[in-house]
């Protein structure tokens, strides 16, 4: 391989500004989808209210509605029930004084009410109602616009689309939003030492975990993946499948063959045929990591990801995911922190991505505990975890207690 032209051995932070300005060029169209498709997408456009929500003064109990005022403020009051309001039912009279108007949760409040009594705290007299516990003046009445008014902003450019905010959205009758394209990803593991699940081994070789465990991941982010057959150490037989899934995908992931061994053939490929943006992270693990346009190959964009599995559980989650959260416009993931529930030496200058299991300490903060088998190949120690612990670059002593950000998964 010739003199690189491109960053390599770059700081880990350096390599994600590289990822969010590629991806900021790189930004996937927008599409108008339905509401229930449309959860888990990232909203494209802002949201802002037309209307109130609620719409109407409503009941917020079942019970009676009533005058505040006709209350006795020292005992039971007797009101003449005049009628009933159900949700979404004819409206009832106006409530005038002494009396009072059935009504259900959602139902709008009559003219002349502006109180509810719930149910339990009354007593049926014949075509009366007696109140035998006053409730507060206003008291279980939802007032229009009390959640949303007409002109404000609900949803943003860049938020997620949960259930909760899909329901916002339905709330104000908007059938559809507009948002972002999710990236189209093919997988790739290469490898011939790897062997599909279910088949014998034969000497030297290994099954086929990583890519199951980034098809996982990749569906887990909200992605369709497509699986294509393990890639062979060949140089000519890569270069065509990267080929033809370079001009049919947004995003090329590869795991395996991308440091500097006779049979890692990407770095050469991706030099030579596209756009290198850079080579090596200063990170631990996973510092082959590389980072390409495609050329050549296609206008795919390629991260290439190293061989070893917690290598590339870490590089997806460190690398992977903030490419496909960028190519989306997502907004920033919130940066988590926990508090070491052990004392960590780090020994070294990398950045490291060292796996924790995360629990509540006895004050509610949240804890991690370092798993001591943290070796790029120990992927028990990956499943028995469920966050990456960040250590920042040098070599020092981190106490029990230190707080530091955490990458869960």
């Amino acid at each position: 391989m010739s003199q690189p032209d491109f960053p390599t051995r770059i700081a880990y932070t350096e390599a994600c500004t590289i990822l969010q300005r590629v991806a900021a060029e790189r930004r996937m169209p927008t599409q108008r989808l339905a509401l229930s498709r449309a959860h888990g997408h990232v909203l494209a456009e802002d949201v802002v209210a037309t209307l109130a929500i609620p719409s109407f003064d409503n009941a917020a109990m079942d019970g009676f509605a009533l005058g505040h005022a006709d209350l006795s403020a020292s005992g039971e009051t007797l009101l003449r029930l005049r009628g009933e309001q159900f949700a979404g039912g004819p409206l009832a009279s106006a409530v005038s004084q002494g009396e009072c108007v059935r009504i259900t949760t959602g139902a709008v409040l009559p003219d002349g009410a502006d109180t509810v009594v719930m149910k339990e705290n009354t007593r049926i007299e014949g075509e009366s109602v007696r109140v035998l516990q006053a409730p507060k003046p206003g008291q279980h009445v939802r007032r229009a616009g009390e959640d949303v008014r007409p002109g404000d902003a609900l949803l943003h450019a860049g938020d997620v689309l949960t259930p909760s905010r899909i329901a916002l959205a339905a709330s104000q009758g908007l059938p559809e939003l507009q948002v972002a394209r999710r990236p189209t990803v093919a997988v790739f593991a290469t490898g011939d030492e790897l062997v599909e699940p279910g088949i014998p081994l034969g000497h030297g070789q290994i099954y086929n975990s990583n890519r199951e465990q980034l098809m996982g991941l990749l569906r887990a982010d909200g992605m369709e993946p497509v699986a294509w057959p393990t890639l062979p150490d060949d140089p000519a037989r890569v270069e065509s499948a990267l080929r033809h899934a370079g001009e049919a995908f947004d995003l090329i992931l590869t795991c395996g063959g991308v440091s500097a061994g006779e049979k890692d053939h990407l770095p050469e490929l991706l030099q030579r045929r596209g756009k290198v943006h850079f080579w090596k992270t200063r990170m631990k693990p996973g510092m082959p990591a590389l980072f390409a346009d495609g050329g050549t190959l296609g206008p795919a964009l390629f991260l290439c990801l190293p061989g070893n599995p917690v290598s590339v559980l870490a590089t997806y989650l460190a690398l992977a995911r903030p490419l496909l959260d960028g190519l989306q416009g997502r907004a920033p993931r919130p940066a988590w922190r926990a508090r070491l529930a052990s004392p960590w030496h780090k020994a070294h200058e990398r950045l490291e991505f060292l796996r924790g299991r995360l629990s509540p300490g006895d004050d509610g903060a949240l804890m991690v505990e370092p798993n001591p088998a943290d070796g790029s190949h120990r992927m028990r120690a990956a499943a028995d975890s469920d966050a990456l612990i960040v250590l920042d670059e040098g070599t020092r002593e981190y106490p029990a207690g230190t707080a530091v950000t955490i990458l869960a998964y």
